[in-house]
C-alpha cells in the first residue's frame, strides 16, 4: 500500500483552498504581510505540489503599507474554476477588503483586482444551476454578487454558523447530489480549531448541521497534528474525497511551541448517509490512487535566472531599486531601505523553513555595506548573522530585547554565513524538561535550537546557539512562521548564492 507523509506542503502555508480541473490540482494559501501575495501551487495527485507562482504578484494587485502590522495582510484566499477562468477570491484586511482576481492560465497574468462589496473575511465562491455566483464570508453570511463589479445583488444574508463554538470563518459551499453543503472553521485557529458542516436545499438555507459534528477536530487530543481546521474539499478525478486543511506540529515541553506556522495537510474524506465525514489527521495516509512525483527546487539558487523564484517572499513590499539580478549578473544585489530589521521598511528577501532540522547558508559579499543572514517570525523576533566593517555579528531580537551575543573579526571578501536549526541534541537551557528524551537522556524543552555560524578558511566557526522558542508562534503571536533569508540594512551587499537543505 503506498502511502504519503503530511504535511503536503510544509512550512507557513495556512488556510489552503483547492480546486480540480481536469486532472490538475490547483491550491492557494494565505500570505498575509508578505509579498508577493498568495502562493499558488500545481499537482496531479493532491500530494505532490510545486509552486507555479503568486497570484498577486504586482503592486497594482497588491499594497501594503509600511504600517502593516505582521499578521495583517492578505488572509484565507478560494480558488475555483467557472466558465473557463480561474477565480482567485482573497482579503486584504491592510487596505480594501475582499478582492477578485481572474486568469484564464493559472501561471498568469492574473487579473486586477475587483473589490467584491460584501465585508467580512475568508471569501467563498460558489456558482449556483442558474450560473449565479455566491459568496459566503466568515460570521456566516452569504450574498449574491456580480463578480464584474463586485455589486451585491441579494443579501448579505445570515447562515448556519457553527455549533456555538468562537470565531465561525473559513466557510466554504459546495453543491453536491442536490444538496448544498456549508462547511464551517470554529473554535479558533489555535488548540480548539475544528470543522463542522450544515446542509440545505439552496445556498440561501435553511441549514441542517450535520449529526456527526464536528468534521474534524484534535482538539484535547495527543494527536502530533495539532489546530487542524480550515478545510476545503475537492473530488479527485476518479471519484474519491479530499480535504486539504491547515495544522501544525508543536514540539517541545508543555506547553509546546510550533516554529513552522500552520501547514497544509491532506486527509482522505468519505460520505455516509449523505454526510462527509474524515478521520484524524495522521501523518501518514493511503495516498490516492493518482501518483506523479515533481522534481523539488534545486536546494542551491545560483540567482543566474532573469527572475526571482516564486518562494522568495519580502515583508510589504519589494520596491525595484531595492533587489536586482542585473547589476552583477549571477549575484543577488540588495539596496537598504531601512536601517534595522527591527523596524518595517527594511530590505529583506528570504523563504520560508519548511523543515523542522534544516540547514541554510548564503555567500554573501558585504562590501561597505551592512547586511547578513537572518531567521525572523516579525520586527520584534529574529536572530541575525550581520557583517558590517569587518566584523560579523550574532545578534538575537526576542520582544523589547536586542541583544549582540558574539563578534568575530574577518578578512574582507565574501563570507558564508550559515544557520543550522535542529530538533535534537539540544543544549541547555533548551534541554531541561524531563520526559522521554531524544538519546541524550532528557526531552527538550523548546522546540529546536538555532546554530548561527560562518565558515571559514579555518572551518566553522559557532558564533551563538539558541533557543528556538523565541522564534514561535507562542511567543511571537500572529498566524505565520519562520523566514530565513537575506537582508541589507546599510548601503549595498551582493549575494553569490542562498542554499536550504533539510537534515535527516
Amino acid at each position: 500500500m503506498r502511502t504519503y507523509g503530511n504535511p503536503v506542503i510544509p512550512g507557513f502555508h495556512p488556510d489552503p483552498s483547492v480546486c480540480r480541473v481536469g486532472a490538475d490540482y490547483y491550491l492557494v494559501c494565505s500570505s498575509f504581510e508578505y509579498f508577493p501575495g498568495v502562493p499558488l501551487f500545481h499537482s496531479r495527485d493532491l500530494v505532490h505540489w510545486r509552486q507555479l507562482g503568486n497570484v498577486l504578484d504586482r503592486p497594482g494587485q497588491l499594497t501594503l503599507p509600511d504600517d502593516t502590522p505582521a499578521s495583517g495582510g492578505v488572509y484565507a484566499p478560494t480558488i475555483r474554476h467557472h466558465d473557463g477562468l480561474f477565480h482567485v477570491i482573497t482579503t486584504n484586511v491592510s487596505g480594501g477588503g475582499n478582492l477578485l482576481v481572474t486568469a484564464e492560465r493559472p501561471e498568469g497574468p492574473w487579473s486586477d483586482p475587483v473589490w467584491i462589496d460584501v465585508p467580512g473575511i475568508d471569501p467563498d465562491l460558489a456558482w449556483d444551476e442558474n450560473g449565479d455566483c455566491w459568496c459566503a464570508v466568515a460570521g456566516v453570511a452569504v450574498a449574491r454578487i456580480d463578480t464584474r463589479s463586485g455589486k451585491v445583488l441579494e443579501g448579505p444574508l445570515p447562515m448556519w454558523s457553527g455549533t456555538g463554538l468562537r470565531d465561525p470563518e473559513a466557510p466554504h459551499l459546495y453543491r453536491v447530489d442536490g444538496w448544498w453543503y456549508l462547511l464551517v472553521a470554529e473554535g479558533g485557529t489555535a488548540l480548539g480549531h475544528g470543522v463542522s458542516v450544515a446542509r440545505a436545499r439552496s445556498p440561501r438555507g435553511p441549514w441542517e448541521p450535520a449529526p456527526s459534528n464536528p468534521l474534524v477536530s484534535h482538539r484535547g487530543t495527543r494527536e502530533p497534528v495539532q489546530c487542524t481546521g480550515h478545510a476545503d474539499l475537492v473530488r479527485a478525478a476518479d471519484g474519491s474525497w479530499w480535504a486539504v486543511l491547515l495544522g501544525t506540529r508543536p514540539r517541545g515541553w508543555f506547553p509546546e511551541f510550533h516554529v513552522l506556522g500552520r501547514e497544509t495537510f491532506l486527509a482522505p474524506v468519505t460520505w455516509v448517509d449523505g454526510w462527509p465525514r474524515m478521520g484524524p489527521v495522521r501523518e501518514r495516509h493511503e495516498a490516492p490512487a493518482a501518483w506523479h512525483p515533481v522534481e523539488p527546487p534545486p536546494a542551491r539558487d545560483d540567482f543566474t535566472a532573469p527572475a526571482l523564484a516564486p518562494y522568495w517572499i519580502s515583508p510589504r513590499s519589494r520596491p525595484d531599486g531595492s533587489w536586482s539580478l542585473a547589476e552583477r549578473p549571477g549575484w543577488l544585489t540588495l539596496t537598504a531601505t531601512g536601517d534595522s530589521l527591527d523596524r518595517a521598511g527594511h530590505t529583506f528577501v528570504g523563504r520560508r523553513q519548511q523543515h523542522a532540522d534544516c540547514r541554510a547558508a548564503a555567500l554573501l559579499d558585504p562590501g561597505p555595506g551592512r547586511a547578513g543572514l537572518t531567521v525572523r517570525i516579525d520586527e520584534a523576533h529574529h536572530y541575525d548573522l550581520e557583517v558590517s566593517g569587518g566584523v560579523v555579528s550574532a545578534v538575537a531580537r526576542i520582544g523589547p530585547v536586542r541583544q549582540r551575543l558574539a563578534e568575530r573579526v574577518v578578512p574582507p571578501g565574501p563570507l558564508t554565513l550559515v544557520v543550522e536549526i535542529r530538533t535534537t541534541r539540544v543544549p541547555p537551557p533548551t534541554a531541561t524538561a524531563p520526559g522521554q528524551d531524544d538519546g541524550t537522556g532528557v526531552r527538550p524543552a523548546g522546540p529546536d535550537a538555532v546554530t548561527l555560524s560562518i565558515e571559514t578558511s579555518d572551518g566553522v566557526v559557532r558564533l551563538a546557539e539558541l533557543d528556538g522558542r523565541y522564534l514561535s508562534t507562542e511567543v511571537a503571536g500572529g498566524f505565520t512562521g519562520r523566514v530565513v533569508g537575506m537582508y541589507v540594512t546599510e548601503g549595498r551587499a551582493a549575494f553569490d548564492w542562498f542554499e536550504y537543505v533539510p537534515i535527516s
